[in-house]
């Protein structure tokens, strides 16, 4: 499949942190300043200036995706040390308060926090945001549609917030429950054409609910301006490796609803609220808890789903040539998420800092650091 339509583009929220306190820093104003040479428009702030978004440009494969990854964390890791700082990824800092954190001085977000107030200045919050390239805008939605199906399992995979102010939260990941208080988060209904998709946006924005489409927030969403399909409901991943896995099982998900839909195939497609059920139990147990399989009607082990998921997208794979990434799934599913890791290290030191100093270790790993 290498003339394949399903390209790949990264974006990683990062936290900035002072490496003495382990609190984070509202430094990305300096941090934008010195990286536009080198990191250009692949760097972005966010609404909070303790957080720092980088994105890859268009990939057409995992191994290019997992070279722009690593190169953007080393040159964002050299920009931050220049100040004494560090940089980290998870879903959320395991203590720092959001009171503390300073807003980002642009009219964007004063217009978001105007609209949203404590919501808003509350979503101290770190994402992985993936666009599989597909070109034709019609099938996109009918892919999207079919797609949300597997968000749980792809959210029990990437499970990396338990913590929140402090507290273990007792959730593999609080960062959803704090996103979806924001309105148009979460799973979106299914549309029945590009054509409902579009009038709904046209509404919103007519209607003064949104100045434009970008303000809608959920699990996974045809791009607005992109022929990308986005999934957006994954934590920020600590390890470069569990990055490019996720995305490289979202570019198989893709290939494979885009080939059944040319073969005249559907997969089934299931309401809302049903899934709604099994992304709430993959935010509480990750990949340790049960999902509902709504065929079988019954409980089944995530990890047995994660089977099947991976068996049914295997051919898609050997085409678009992921195995390395896909091993790495299996690799998840053995020795646990971010989240079991950032749990392990509480268990065994009860030390919050050190989970940040562990988070911290993961994020530079395979990094060239200057």
């Amino acid at each position: 499949m290498k003339d394949h339509v399903f390209t790949l583009g990264i974006e990683e929220e990062f936290q900035i942190i002072d490496p003495e306190t382990r609190e984070l820093r509202s430094h990305i104003q300096e941090i934008i300043a010195g990286g536009k040479i080198i990191l250009k428009e692949r760097v972005k702030p966010e609404m909070h200036q303790s957080v720092v978004e980088l994105g890859t440009e268009i990939c057409n494969d995992a191994s290019c995706a997992r070279q722009q990854v690593i190169e953007l964390r080393s040159e964002l890791a050299t920009l931050a040390a220049r100040d004494g700082l560090k940089i980290a990824s998870a879903g959320t800092h395991p203590f720092s308060h959001w009171m503390d954190q300073l807003i980002t001085a642009d009219e964007r977000y004063a217009t978001i926090v105007k609209d949203m107030q404590q919501i808003a200045r509350a979503n101290l919050i770190f994402g992985l945001h993936v666009h599989v390239g597909i070109p034709d805008r019609e099938e996109a939605i009918d892919i999207m549609n079919q797609a949300r199906y597997f968000l749980p399992h792809l959210y029990a995979l990437s499970v990396n917030s338990p913590f929140w102010l402090g507290q273990n939260t007792g959730l593999k990941a609080y960062r959803q429950m704090i996103f979806e208080r924001f309105p148009r988060t979460g799973i979106p209904d299914a549309f029945e054409s590009l054509g409902e998709y579009e009038d709904y946006l046209k509404l919103l924005v007519t209607t003064n609910c949104i100045d434009n489409a970008k303000r809608i927030w959920w699990d996974i969403r045809l791009h607005p301006f992109f022929n990308t399909i986005e999934f957006r409901i994954c934590d920020a991943q600590s390890r470069v490796d569990d990055t490019i896995a996720l995305a490289s099982l979202m570019q198989a998900i893709v290939a494979k609803l885009e080939k059944l839909r040319r073969q005249n195939v559907t997969f089934r497609m299931y309401p809302r609220r049903l899934i709604d059920e099994n992304r709430w139990r993959a935010s509480r147990y990750g990949i340790d808890g049960k999902l509902i399989d709504f065929g079988r009607k019954c409980e089944m082990d995530e990890r047995d789903l994660l089977h099947e998921m991976l068996e049914f997208i295997a051919p898609e794979v050997d085409e678009l040539g992921n195995h390395a990434e896909i091993a790495h799934i299996e690799k998840i599913m053995r020795e646990g998420t971010g989240a079991d890791r950032q749990l392990a290290v509480w268990e065994q030191t009860h030390e919050i800092k050190a989970v940040v100093d562990h988070i911290i270790g993961e994020t530079y790993e395979g990094l060239s650091v200057g």
